[in-house]
């Protein structure tokens, strides 16, 4: 179940973008509430867990600050597309190989403790994926690619999660290690959680119904406990 809820998030987001067409404000929304609710999995139910399976020791905030680095790093090529948006230019009908690996390599690591871990972490991962997708679908017509471009590249992008949790679950050393690779993706997942919090609010101003959605993403996961 937990690869077809990831796979179909991706489909899900894309159709949207050809059938609904989401506004911004709407989309900002959903990116506030994807954000909120995926910190809050990642602090309440992650973090501890990998705190006490790890034979890593104090070396686990490590790995947690590595992860930090290493989504940094994915985002200086993929332009920042993991917390709702992209700034990069080009030629029309280009496609940006290192733009879109870089995705796919954030992807297939989040997939990688879906197993290990509370069944919550699939549908974060899931709600994080749909805007994503919506984002990533648009910017592919943006700059007007082939049909058969946009529904190859979706498909893999598709596939990466799934494929992270089978990699996860049949190769004994990332099983072996779980704790730790948990501990790389909890760091991922707050760099792009508190980026989207942050950036969920224009100009630094209050704005109820993107708090509100933040409260409420925070409350399904505490209720989930």
């Amino acid at each position: 179940m937990s690869y077809i809820i990831l796979f179909a998030s991706v489909i899900i987001g894309a159709v949207l973008v050809y059938v609904y067409k989401p506004d911004q404000k709407g989309l900002r929304l959903l990116l506030a509430f994807s954000g909120a609710y995926l910190l809050a999995i990642t602090v309440l139910h992650l973090l501890p867990g990998i705190y006490e399976n790890t034979k890593f020791g104090n070396g686990i905030g490590l790995l947690i600050l590595f992860g930090i680095l290493l989504q940094s790093i994915l985002e200086s090529f993929s332009k920042g597309i993991e917390h709702g948006h992209s700034h990069i230019k080009g030629q029309k009908g280009t496609f940006h190989f290192l733009f879109f690996g870089s995705l796919c390599i954030h992807s297939l690591l989040e997939g990688m403790p879906v197993l290990s871990s509370n069944e919550n972490l699939v549908w974060a991962i899931a709600i994080h994926k749909l805007p994503i997708a919506i984002v990533l679908t648009a910017f592919f017509i943006q700059k007007e690619l082939s049909k058969l471009s946009i529904v190859t590249a979706l498909l893999v992008f598709a596939l990466m999660s799934p494929l992270g949790i089978f990699l996860g679950d049949k190769i004994e050393i990332l099983n072996n290690y779980m704790s730790e690779i948990t501990a790389v993706v909890v760091g991922v997942f707050f760099h792009i959680s508190t980026v989207i919090l942050f950036e969920s609010t224009e100009n630094h101003k209050f704005n109820i119904k993107k708090f509100g959605v933040i409260v409420l993403g925070f409350l399904i996961s505490y209720l989930s406990l």
